[in-house]
């Protein structure tokens, strides 16, 4: 595009099973007959050498020093990278068609991210080249319409259609809203339930994340097939509005069970409960509430990876800034079941590597061991925090006024962005249990709290009073303008590997509310970009303190 020089773009060099390919560089010149090099980057997309550019390619504010990434280009530097980067692709009038040369280097996310100036826009871009595979090969040509193009490359600027009448209702009537767009039939192979299919909806996320609570990639696509195949549907990409999904009855979440249905009964009891329960009230200063923040995985465990993230460091940096938050601008009493020893109870801005020490603050202090069934310290954080209850309560604090949250960063579906809250289901929450020898680690809490007993009442309080702070927490974030999970972002359960559960933090603790609370999801690269900016993670941080405060009100 435009008095460019274009030199040869060198092949991509091999690397190591386990780690990421390397980046390509392409040599090119400046309308100024400048040099300058481009970067294009596994999951990091395209960057530009800042000290050749042209102020005028350069976005309004933006350091030129060091790589300067694509979206901080200006429009004619976008257009003028993508051209220098990509010299065989053909800019028409009514599409752009673009050839992968480097299919380690690409994905259907990053040309969206690129070209349409959103990678959530991957799917509309898919449906635009039917005939082609997901897995990009080298020198196939993918189209993109104008239609799509960002408004930078002289498109319609449209973003990625992710809104629903359903968004703005709160959860119950969210949930109501989705199951009255389902109708129930039989037909050789089965009860089902009938879904038709609306206007930029997509087969996993809207039936299968909505409908099933399926939320895993594997899990998400393997019964994306099975619907399609139930369906008669052979291109799962091309799916019309008005077409009608097929969903077995046997894969569907307990709200959208079929009347008459033992979980449907079960999930309308909650629902009951949650409209009858009185919040505490303890004012904006959180007088004689007990607060334990439980940070996830850590140590020898760095939980999920995905776009060059991993959980452990981030989430606990996330509890550290409510821990500051809660202690600087409230009366509560807070403690966490987790210290990392090298940082203490400190937040960081810059997080570089996995912090490869943590322990759980029991006496003894115990090293995390995983987050495995057989690991220790995975019960020891419920053991722990069951332990310093009971001491409120000796203390005749008030038991209704104790809350229990763990942070964590799921590696979801990509399609899945933003946040979204486990609570525990009380038809999960057994009567009683109690730790084994093993599993204790010989703590001191470990003799006290390693029994619970749970009488019916209280498990369906315990889900009633979780959901209402949920709530909280949803409108907490949606006025910090922190992405929130689309369809249904406050859970019970969750389904992986054929199983259903509900972690043991949650199964096992005794605090009258408690949530685990994932706060974006690694594998969606806008979600894994907003975790990475510790502003991000400080306004999350107030959002989790504003809802605390607001759920402590009447």
């Amino acid at each position: 595009m435009g008095g460019l020089k274009l030199l040869c773009l060198p092949a991509l060099l091999a690397f190591p099973a386990a780690q990421e390919p390397a980046p390509a560089l392409a040599h090119a010149r400046t309308p100024d007959d400048r040099p300058i090099l481009l970067r294009l980057q596994f999951r990091k997309g395209l960057s530009v050498e800042g000290k050749a550019l042209p102020r005028a390619f350069l976005g309004k504010g933006v350091d030129a020093s060091g790589w300067v990434p694509f979206e901080s280009l200006s429009p004619e530097g976008k257009r003028w990278a993508l051209a220098a980067l990509f010299p065989e692709d053909q800019w028409r009038q009514d599409e752009v068609r673009h050839r992968i040369r480097h299919p380690d280097l690409e994905s259907v996310w990053t040309m969206a991210a690129l070209f349409t100036g959103h990678g959530q826009n991957y799917d509309k871009v898919m449906a635009a080249n039917p005939d082609l595979p997901e897995k990009l090969q080298e020198g196939d040509v993918w189209r993109i319409p104008r239609s799509l193009l960002s408004v930078d490359l002289g498109g319609t600027g449209k973003g990625p259609d992710r809104t629903q009448p359903e968004d703005d209702l709160d959860d119950e009537a969210r949930v109501a809203a989705y199951r009255a767009l389902l109708s129930f039939g039989e037909d050789a192979e089965g009860r089902y339930a009938a879904y038709r299919m609306r206007k930029g909806e997509a087969l996993y996320s809207s039936v299968v994340i909505r409908y099933t609570d399926r939320v895993d990639p594997k899990g998400v696509n393997e019964l994306a097939d099975r619907i399609a195949k139930r369906t008669g549907i052979t291109d799962v990409r091309g799916i019309q509005p008005g077409q009608l999904i097929k969903i077995p009855v046997a894969f569907l979440a307990d709200p959208f069970q079929a009347e008459g249905s033992s979980q449907l009964a079960g999930e309308r009891e909650v629902r009951a409960e949650v409209r009858r329960t009185i919040r505490v009230e303890a004012g904006p200063k959180l007088k004689g509430v007990r607060i334990i923040l439980d940070a996830g995985h850590g140590g020898v465990d760095i939980g999920a990876r995905a776009n060059g993230l991993w959980e452990s460091d981030f989430v606990y940096d996330i509890a550290m800034r409510v821990r500051r938050l809660l202690e600087q601008e409230t009366d509560a009493q807070v403690s966490s079941t987790i210290r990392y020893p090298s940082l203490g109870f400190q937040s960081r801005d810059e997080i570089r590597t996995p912090t490869r020490a943590a322990e759980i603050l029991t006496t003894p202090p115990f090293p995390v061991d995983g987050e495995s069934p057989s690991a220790v310290s995975v019960h020891l954080r419920w053991v722990l925090a069951n332990d310093l209850f009971a001491a409120f309560r000796r203390a005749k604090g008030d038991t209704q006024k104790t809350l229990f949250l763990s942070f964590h960063a799921d590696s979801l579906h990509p399609s899945a962005r933003g946040s979204m809250v486990y609570v525990p289901s009380a038809a999960l929450v057994p009567n009683t249990f109690s730790l084994g020898g093993a599993k204790t680690g010989r703590v001191a809490e470990a003799r006290r709290s390693a029994h619970v007993a749970f009488t019916s009442r209280e498990k369906l309080q315990g889900e009633a009073r979780s959901r209402q702070f949920s709530e909280a927490l949803m409108k907490a974030l949606h006025k910090e303008r922190i992405p929130v999970h689309a369809n249904r972002p406050i859970r019970n359960v969750i389904y992986r590997n054929g199983g259903k559960w509900v972690p043991a933090v949650l199964r096992y603790s005794s605090s009258a509310t408690k949530a685990l609370i994932e706060v974006a999801n690694l594998t969606n690269e806008d979600d894994a970009a907003s975790l990475r900016d510790p502003e991000f993670r400080e306004r999350y941080a107030a959002a989790v303190v504003n809802a605390i405060r607001a759920y402590y009100r009447k």
